[in-house]
C-alpha cells in the first residue's frame, strides 16, 4: 500500500465557492488511520463548508478529494457507506421513540431488522440510554439528544466519523459525558475528523489540530506542539497597565498582545517572566498561568467579534 493509499481523507487544494464567496480556498490535509483530527477557526472560517465536502453533502468546487482512496466526484456512495456522520443539528424523529430512531436510521445502510435492534441496543448502552429506550426523543434532555445523535452516526460501524461540533451548547456535565464515549471510540481505532469551537476538547480528544481561517490553513500540528510555537510555557497578563509598563513590554521585546485594558505577554520558562515584571507592574493586578491553546486560536484569529 503508497503512502496515499494509507490515508483515510486526503485532500488535495480543496476549494468552495458559493455565489462568487470563496468558503474554502485551496486547503490540503490528511487524515491517518486511526486518528482525530480536529479543525478549529472562528466563524465563517470555512471549517463546516470543508467537512461537508467530506461527507458529500455540499460537493466540491475544484480540487482532489478522497476518502479511504476513493475519489469522492465518483465513488460517493461507496464512501458515505464507510462514515457516520453527527452534524450541528439535533435532527432526530419526533415522533420515533429512542430506539426507533436507530433502528429506521440502519435502513439507510441495508442492515437488516434483527440485527439493526441489537446494534441499537448494544449503542444505547454505550451512550447509557438504554433504559430511555421506549421513549419519544422529546423527552430527552438536550445532552442525551447529542449522544443519540452520536450512536446514530456509529449505526453502521463507520471507519470514519465525522463530528460537527457535536458538543455545542451543551452543559459541562453532558460534554464530558460525549468525550468520554468519543475517547473510548478512539481508543478502538476509529478514525475521527471534528470541528469545535471548545479549545479543551479540542485539547483532549485531539491527536492533530488543523487552524483555519478566511477559507485557508493558518498552521498544522499537534495541540501541545501548537501551544509551544504560538505562546510559550506562561502567559502574564497585565490589567489596566500603565504607560511604563507597556513601554517596558515593548522595549524588552517581548512576545505579546498590547489590548486597551490589558497587555498579554507570552514566555518560556527560562525568561522567569513573571520575576521580571513581577515587582515593578504586578502588585495588584496581574495574571500568571499556564499558556493554552486558546492562546495560539487568539493570536493566529484574531480578537475581533465575527457576524
Amino acid at each position: 500500500m503508497s503512502e496515499e493509499q494509507g490515508y483515510i481523507i486526503d485532500a488535495r487544494d480543496l476549494r468552495k465557492v458559493f455565489d462568487n464567496v470563496m468558503a474554502v480556498d485551496g486547503v490540503t490535509f490528511q487524515l491517518l488511520p486511526g486518528e482525530c483530527l480536529g479543525l478549529l477557526g472562528p466563524n465563517g472560517a470555512g471549517k463546516t463548508s470543508t467537512i461537508r465536502m467530506i461527507y458529500g453533502f455540499s460537493p466540491m468546487t475544484s480540487g482532489s478529494l478522497k476518502v479511504f482512496d476513493i475519489d469522492a466526484r465518483t465513488g460517493l456512495r461507496a464512501i458515505k457507506a464507510r462514515i457516520g456522520v453527527c452534524q450541528q443539528e439535533n435532527n432526530l424523529d419526533p415522533d420515533l421513540s429512542v430506539i426507533q430512531n436507530l433502528e429506521v436510521f440502519a435502513r439507510y445502510f441495508d442492515i437488516p431488522r434483527h440485527p439493526a435492534r441489537e446494534r441499537a441496543g448494544e449503542l444505547l448502552k454505550f451512550i447509557a440510554l438504554e433504559h430511555r429506550k421506549d421513549e419519544k426523543v422529546t423527552n430527552l434532555s438536550g445532552g442525551m439528544m447529542r449522544r443519540l445523535v452520536l450512536a446514530r452516526a456509529l449505526i453502521n460501524n463507520p471507519d470514519l466519523l465525522i463530528l460537527d461540533e457535536p458538543t455545542s451548547g451543551l452543559d459541562p456535565q453532558s460534554r464530558h459525558q460525549v468525550w468520554e464515549r468519543l475517547e473510548l471510540l478512539r481508543a478502538n481505532g476509529l478514525s475521527i475528523f471534528i470541528t469545535t469551537h471548545y479549545m479543551d476538547e479540542a485539547s483532549r480528544l485531539c491527536d492533530r489540530l488543523i487552524i483555519m481561517d478566511h477559507g485557508k490553513i493558518l498552521v498544522e500540528g499537534e495541540p501541545a506542539e501548537l501551544v509551544q510555537r504560538y505562546a510559550g510555557d506562561h502567559v502574564v497578563e497585565i490589567v489596566n497597565p500603565g504607560s511604563d509598563a507597556r513601554d517596558f513590554v515593548r522595549s524588552r521585546g517581548f512576545t505579546h498582545d498590547m489590548l486597551d485594558h490589558r497587555i498579554i505577554i507570552y514566555g518560556r520558562e527560562t525568561e522567569r517572566l513573571f520575576d521580571m515584571i513581577g515587582d515593578q507592574f504586578c502588585k495588584e493586578t496581574c495574571i500568571k498561568r499556564m499558556a493554552t491553546l486558546e492562546d495560539v486560536f487568539l493570536r493566529l484569529t484574531g480578537r475581533e467579534l465575527r457576524e
